[in-house]
């Protein structure tokens, strides 16, 4: 007999607050009436600088459906957190879930793009991405490298050898589910070796802290260049003292400006 629910979460913190962060946005999306469109990624809404959406795709569902197999997933490979006499554990899991988050999103735009670009096959401009799966993947697949003979236990009575999950997975998912993103799934499994063979490695508090930043600050000034939403906080008044400089952004058509001013030397004109 398992472990009480309550046990497993206490030993599995960060997944279960994942799947927390997960469902309450379904929730959310499912009572705004919110499509996958406004959330998703695609490869037009990258071009549009949507860069956003990177972001709100991995943590968006369709259904409740693709809600619940992502998560009971994403329970399964939470044993990683468990794992932290192997050099796992929950911190390493909370760094490169960061890691699989944003670089599964940019590789899936740049396959988009050399399929369109290079294969000529624009049906890849309509199609848009959503969904954990990407990280799930991702997951799977560094387990499959760090632990090759453990198995994977999908919703109660599946179980997979660990070693071959990734790709048996990703070929069962697109037969069974024909509109599974293809794209998305695979970027996660390469992010998921590129981590799992230390291609990727030495994440540390810093470097998380430098991504987070950097991911934050191009997620909200993104956000707020497409227009979707009207980020007046964003708005910075100049200073009223002349003898200091001032800084403010201000909108000119559709695009967006910076302009710095301070008091000039005669003569001199500064922009």
């Amino acid at each position: 007999m398992g472990k009480p629910l309550f046990y497993e979460i206490l030993e599995k913190p960060a997944t279960s607050c994942a799947i927390g962060i997960c469902s309450a946005i379904w929730f959310y999306i499912q009572k705004s009436n919110i499509g996958y469109s406004h959330v998703g990624l695609s490869y037009e809404t990258a071009l549009e600088g949507h860069y956003w959406r990177i972001i709100t795709s991995a943590f968006s569902h369709i259904s409740v459906l693709h809600l619940v197999f992502n998560m009971s997933a994403l329970w399964s490979l939470g044993v990683v957190e468990q794992l932290g006499h192997l050099g796992l554990g929950m911190q390493y899991y909370l760094h490169y879930t960061l890691v699989l988050v944003v670089l599964s999103g940019m590789l899936v735009i740049g396959m988009y793009h050399i399929l369109i670009q290079k294969f000529k096959l624009e049906y890849f401009r309509r199609v848009t991405a959503v969904g954990y799966s990407c990280v799930v993947f991702g997951w799977m697949t560094i387990l499959s490298v760090k632990q090759p003979s453990s198995k994977l236990n999908l919703f109660g009575f599946l179980s997979l050898p660990i070693s071959f999950a990734p790709f048996e997975s990703l070929i069962f998912t697109s037969i069974i589910v024909p509109q599974a993103s293809f794209i998305g799934h695979l970027s996660g499994i390469i992010v998921g070796y590129a981590v799992g063979w230390g291609l990727i490695h030495g994440m540390n508090n810093y470097w998380v802290v430098t991504m987070l930043g950097w991911t934050a600050l191009v997620f909200v000034f993104s956000l707020k260049k497409s227009g979707t939403f009207d980020l007046n906080f964003l708005e910075i008044e100049p200073v009223t003292d002349p003898s200091l400089p001032s800084v403010r952004f201000f909108a000119a058509g559709t695009r967006r400006s910076l302009q710095m001013s301070t008091l000039p030397d005669a003569g001199a004109d500064l922009v």
